[in-house]
């Protein structure tokens, strides 16, 4: 049985070899209106890691890892990360505003609608996660929920191997 520190090792290593086949792939920019009414560009965060984060206000493990993005975003969002959040769902953004309030949700939120097109890749269920580098590479995917830790721990390791240069 894995213990905690176990199991955010062994989802540390699903990232990275979900990275391996996309290590090579520059991400597509793309630019979406966001909840905040600013139209937000991938590229504008060049320099940074982007944890784009397709989720749904009805998917239960999206709102199960919302906290742990928030986490993450709120330690990170100055010099090393942001999450963005890309919702894929109709809904009207005054009650999507309501429920990002509800949740605390400080990341920005995109409003990529039910049927986006491809931006980085597909999504095969929610919540997908995406991991995009200072440089502009896609280096990762993950299927479920992520988790702060992990997120942390791939980076880390990915910088130490010397990723992206």
């Amino acid at each position: 049985m894995l213990n905690r520190s176990g199991i955010v090792f062994f989802l540390s290593c699903l990232l990275f070899l979900a990275g391996v086949s996309h290590a090579a792939e520059k991400a597509e920019d793309f630019s979406l209106p966001g909840l905040d009414g600013k139209t937000h560009q991938l590229s504008d965060y060049r320099g940074k890691w982007a944890v784009v984060n397709y989720w749904a206000t009805w998917c239960r493990p999206c709102l199960e890892e919302i906290p742990e993005l928030e986490v993450f975003h709120h330690n990170n969002h100055e010099d090393l990360a942001v999450v963005l959040g890309l919702n894929m769902e109709d809904i009207e953004p005054e009650k999507l505003k309501a429920f990002v309030e509800e949740q605390f949700i400080s990341y920005p939120i995109l409003l990529a609608g039910a049927y986006p097109d491809k931006l980085l890749g597909k999504v095969p269920g929610l919540p997908t996660t995406y991991l995009v580098s200072p440089e502009g590479r896609v280096v990762a995917r993950e299927v479920g929920p992520v988790d702060a830790e992990s997120l942390e721990k791939f980076i880390t390791g990915y910088e130490k191997k010397g990723g992206g240069k």
